[in-house]
């Protein structure tokens, strides 16, 4: 068993709206670019990161980013979809009960929709394991400086993600940690994590608008 394993926390397949990255795309660039275990957390959906763990079960952790009321969490070792638009606390139960590691999605980016007022963030702070930390797609660094701090200020763990909607984004934030298999072992592994990140150009966001346009032509054009 290797002494550590490099982690990519949060990136999407085409079962998120804003990506055309297939499971099988997405599998194949995490083996080449050396990826050992990659999180799928596509948007309010589980059914991209199934079908990548039937292609890949040893790589592959089931995950989902869900929009709830109040901003957006990020899941790891998800067994049941989560609908979006439910109470933070209600999906955070939800999450709980069937053993899942929470984090919080790019709280402080506020060009995005799924970022949390600092009111919210504190209620959910006690019920959370981690807040994401550094996101590759984030405009500012002081978006995720001021997330590290809330992190420490809580006690909170530190995730760090790519947030690739594309497979060229696949890597880019990756945390190097000792081995893991669940969400508890998770928990007590990302306490030894090093992250190894570069940000994303502001460009990559124009991939998942192309993505989003791009599928919305499809069906206009099949009607």
């Amino acid at each position: 068993m290797p002494e550590r394993v490099s982690l990519e926390f949060h990136c999407h397949t085409i079962f998120s709206k804003d990506s055309l990255t297939s499971p099988e795309l997405l599998v194949r660039a995490c083996q080449r670019k050396g990826i050992d275990r990659v999180v799928v957390t596509d948007h309010n959906t589980i059914r991209g990161a199934l079908i990548a763990q039937e292609i890949d079960p040893q790589r592959v952790i089931v995950g989902e980013e869900i929009m709830t009321q109040r901003g957006e969490l990020l899941a790891a070792f998800v067994k049941e979809e989560i609908p979006p638009g439910l109470p933070p606390m209600e999906a955070i139960v939800r999450l709980r009960e069937q053993g899942a590691f929470i984090s919080v999605s790019h709280p402080f980016d506020y060009t995005r929709s799924g970022h949390w007022t600092p009111d919210d963030l504190r209620r959910i702070a006690p019920l959370v394991d981690a807040v994401e930390v550094f996101n590759a797609r984030c405009f500012s660094a002081g978006m995720d400086e001021r997330a590290g701090e809330f992190a420490r200020e809580h006690d909170l763990l530190g995730t760090v993600g790519s947030d690739a909607h594309t497979a060229f984004e696949l890597g880019s934030a990756v945390q190097e940690l000792p081995p893991f298999h669940d969400a508890s072992t998770l928990r007590i592994a990302l306490r030894q994590a090093r992250y190894r990140v570069s940000r994303s150009g502001w460009w990559v966001r124009l991939a998942s608008r192309y993505a989003v346009m791009a599928k919305m032509l499809h069906i206009a054009g099949r009607e």
